[in-house]
């Protein structure tokens, strides 16, 4: 069977692809939606002055607001509809899933089965909707408070401009939280890791560019771009290895005698992959930073004295900030594995099954020992997601470098990528198997 499909795999080329019919409208689908997400990253908020706007995220473009504008494609230093991205969402899975985990009736309703996710995910949407309000009412006074060298960021201060913009930028979220859920279900790939992925590759051509320009008026050396580049690359290869990276746990199962024949005495193995939690880690560890500081970086120095330390202690390239964000990262790697693999209910259904591992005995054993091995993989994960997301934010804001496309933004985009074109592969394995299918029934027919 493996090698049968190391040749299907093997075999499959762009006339495969032109031959998978469901697979093609998926591909159109989400690429359909993310030229939505892109076009509505234009669209202005009523009632602010863009050249103010852009003039403001020129002198903040190192600092916190760079980095939530990133995220949300352009569309924060813009002020647009989307200007709130998908982050409010992200920030309420983020509650949700701790509440999940210290409520015992969210506990018994997640193990409900379909029905109480349904449930789950309709909190969260409420929770979504409600960060977002709060999050737009912050921006909206802030944005009041902010002045450039042209004037006033609002053209019209007062309670019908903080509605307004109240109202758009949490109907812009809900519609990307929809568009999302769309993705995911009728196109390829995650769509609320899509939408945040093809925020950061939108402004990649541009941060080359500048880069590039400030090598040529000399404000950067050669060599040190060159220097960035091959980093940039190195990690990116690390990445991949890591993400690819499993321990395999051998997993026997008996012989069995039914009639005359004997079946089982196969051995197979448990893959555990070296990064359980994958890119979720770094996305929540900077959507938590982003929710509060981004009321702190539009108040502009005119709100209360507190707002004013957070900034400072939280600067981007500071000692409070990188170590708040190691601090959360390795919180949400070990949470978030804790989530995805229960130990003990795969030792259970191992032992349902008639599957042990050699050695060790089923039941209690097997989860302590899964639990065990799981542990030191997460704690490497945490290590690796830990280096790769804060070596570049510390080489970054050491030389000033302003190409803004760090660790946790090459983590999103080779993460993602590799979890799409794995999808695509898997939907291209699905066809060829049924065109095999097919052609065996025909045969089967004739003769």
């Amino acid at each position: 069977m493996a090698s049968a499909a190391e040749q299907l795999a093997a075999s499959i080329n762009f006339s495969a692809l032109s031959k998978a019919t469901e697979l093609k409208k998926r591909i159109w689908f989400t690429l359909g939606a993310l030229v939505i997400y892109r076009l509505g990253t234009y669209i202005p908020s009523p009632g602010i002055d863009p050249t103010v706007m852009e003039q403001i995220f020129q002198q903040q473009a190192g600092g916190i607001l760079g980095m939530f504008n990133m995220f949300a494609g352009g569309a924060l230093g813009r002020m647009t509809i989307f200007a709130l991205n998908i982050m409010p969402y992200i920030s309420a899975s983020i509650i949700m899933q701790l509440m999940t985990a210290v409520s015992p009736s969210l506990e018994a309703l997640k193990k409900e089965g379909e029905a109480g996710r349904k449930k789950i995910n309709q909190y969260t949407r409420y929770g979504t909707v409600l960060l977002a309000a709060v999050q737009a009412y912050g921006i909206a006074v802030g944005l009041e408070n902010m002045t450039g060298p042209s004037g006033s960021a609002v053209l019209s201060p007062g309670a019908f401009f903080r509605m307004t913009t109240v109202i758009t930028l949490t109907g812009g979220t809900i519609f990307l939280m929809w568009l999302g859920e769309q993705i995911t279900q009728r196109g390829v790939g995650n769509g609320i890791s899509l939408i945040i992925f093809s925020g950061i590759v939108a402004n990649l051509p541009r941060a080359v560019a500048s880069t590039l320009e400030l090598s040529r008026t000399g404000a950067l050396s050669a060599g040190f771009v060159i220097f960035l580049m091959i980093m940039a690359v190195a990690v990116i290869t690390f990445i991949v290895f890591m993400e690819r990276a499993q321990r395999r746990i051998v997993v026997q199962y008996p012989k069995r005698q039914v009639g005359n024949r004997m079946f089982g005495g196969e051995s197979t193995h448990l893959p555990m992959k070296l990064n359980p939690a994958g890119v979720i880690p770094p996305i929540f560890a900077s959507s938590l930073l982003l929710m509060p500081l981004t009321v702190a970086g539009f108040s502009g120095g005119a709100g209360p004295e507190w707002l004013t330390w957070v900034t400072a202690f939280l600067g981007r390239g500071t000692s409070g900030y990188l170590l708040l964000y190691a601090a959360l990262i390795i919180f949400f790697a070990f949470f978030y594995t804790s989530i995805v693999f229960n130990p003990a209910d795969t030792a259970e259904n191992l032992k349902k099954h008639g599957g042990f591992i050699p050695g060790i005995r089923p039941g209690a054993n097997t989860a302590q020992y899964l639990n065990y091995v799981l542990m030191r993989l997460t704690t490497i994960g945490a290590i690796y997601l830990t280096v790769v997301s804060l070596l570049p934010e510390i080489l970054i804001s050491r030389f000033s470098v302003p190409f803004y496309f760090g660790g946790t933004s090459l983590l999103i985009v080779v993460t993602v990528t590799m979890d799409t074109v794995g999808q695509i592969h898997s939907h291209l394995l699905a066809h060829q198997y049924e065109a095999l299918i097919k052609k065996a029934k025909l045969r089967g027919r004739r003769r």
